[in-house]
């Protein structure tokens, strides 16, 4: 039996599905497990992603579910592992980024690890330790409006150096933009220097490459998916991988399809309004789900005639105000809960009226309906748009899904979705 060449732990379902699409249009047949794994996974496997939810836990569960992981990796006989979180570096000055990468650190006892979440294929460069989100500080975009983890500090120099006693260090374009032997150089210096971190510079995909393959000897590397865009050359360099064109074919399913929304981030409100331009859709709201009225009910009622001759959106999405809102009555973390518990029923009783392609949106939303739906394992497929894949479940009922971080897609991501399995 072949072991897989690297192992991952994501932060949340949606991120690790990100990363897994990375690996896969990259030629590494990948497998997404959600949760530490209980079965034994294909032979043929590449890459495992482990994704868990802890990005919003609090900080010593997220450490003890991620060192779970990581031990289950070791003993799969991963080669290399990767801590992966969000292109937006979502977190609190408490973590979970800094304590979750600090344990891994020191459990692979090691001293040093990169941290990059640039994603230029979805506009998120750093630029002198600064994070952009398009042409914004990411202080100045949407994500300074997060329910849970907002982002008012662009520097993330100094967002990482509030959640860590190792010192935080800089790779600059500069830098970067020599290539790969000047970023290990770099690496080298501020490692000896005692540094314990590097938040390193990208403004686009070659010099991801080139920070990959400059780390191509690092036990661990911490990162948004886009950092991974080296390494699979990494292990075909040393002549561990081979070039498998097809690692990203999925067999098709028959059956209706279904969209199910609880991001409220711009990128899905756009979307949610899109789509609500040709096609039926259900809203949930957080106050009438508190004050005991069945909408997972109402909305599977609705639902019912539908989707046996078209797709249909059920979504808890809803502007910023609307948000807000509903979290001065209900509470930010008791909204989202609220909306996150009904989308997961409804995606079971969706399932039982036949759907068998699904595409979610949100990376809470996502992980709240896979569990739901006991899905243990996905074979990640093609690329839909930028961080987003097909996948493919698992087990005797198998479902396509593709789960969707909010932030990610065009406007017609709905759309285009579904188009490539209908």
């Amino acid at each position: 039996m072949n072991k897989p060449l690297l192992g991952c732990i994501a932060d949340d379902f949606t991120g690790g599905t990100d990363l897994a699409s990375t690996l896969v249009a990259s030629g590494m047949r990948t497998l997404q497990v959600i949760g530490v794994p209980r079965e034994p996974v294909p032979a043929d496997i590449d890459a495992i992603v482990i994704a868990l939810k802890t990005r919003t836990q609090p900080a010593g569960e997220a450490v003890a579910d991620s060192l779970a992981a990581l031990d289950w990796l070791k003993a799969a006989g991963c080669r290399q592992f990767f801590f992966k979180y969000c292109s937006t570096f979502d977190s609190t000055p408490q973590g979970n980024i800094g304590p979750v990468a600090d344990a891994l650190l020191a459990a692979l006892e090691c001293r040093f690890a990169l941290a990059c979440p640039a994603f230029p294929a979805n506009q998120r460069t750093l630029y002198q330790g600064y994070l952009f989100v398009g042409d914004l500080l990411l202080s100045e975009s949407g994500m300074r409006h997060h329910p849970l983890t907002p982002m008012t500090d662009a520097n993330l120099v100094r967002v990482l150096q509030q959640q860590t006693a190792r010192p935080v260090g800089l790779v600059p374009w500069r830098t970067v933009s020599r290539g790969a032997t000047a970023i290990r150089a770099a690496f080298d210096q501020l490692e000896q220097a005692g540094h314990g971190y590097a938040i390193v510079d990208a403004l686009d995909d070659q010099h991801l490459r080139a920070i990959g393959e400059a780390a191509a000897g690092h036990r661990l590397i911490t990162g948004g998916s886009g950092v991974a865009l080296g390494l699979a050359e990494n292990f075909r360099r040393a002549g561990l991988l081979g070039d498998n064109r097809q690692a990203g074919e999925l067999p098709g399913l028959e059956g209706p399809s279904a969209v199910l929304s609880g991001s409220c981030s711009l990128a899905t409100n756009a979307q949610v309004e899109h789509w609500q331009r040709h096609r039926p859709s259900f809203q949930l709201d957080p106050r009438y789900l508190a004050e005991g009225r069945d909408l997972v009910a109402e909305a599977l009622a609705w639902a019912a005639p539908l989707v046996a001759r078209e797709p249909v959106l059920i979504y808890g999405s809803a502007r910023p105000e609307q948000v807000r809102a509903a979290q001065e009555q209900l509470g930010a973390a008791r909204a989202g809960e609220l909306v996150e518990q009904a989308l997961s029923r409804i995606a079971v009783g969706l399932r039982e009226l036949g759907v068998s392609k699904l595409v979610v949106a949100g990376g809470e939303t996502s992980g709240a309906v896979v569990k739901a739906l006991e899905v243990r394992a996905l074979r990640i497929g093609a690329l839909i748009d930028p961080g987003v894949p097909w996948t493919r479940t698992l087990g005797d009922r198998p479902l396509l899904l593709a789960l969707k971080s909010g932030n990610f897609g065009s406007v017609d991501f709905f759309e285009k979705a579904l188009g490539r399995v209908e």
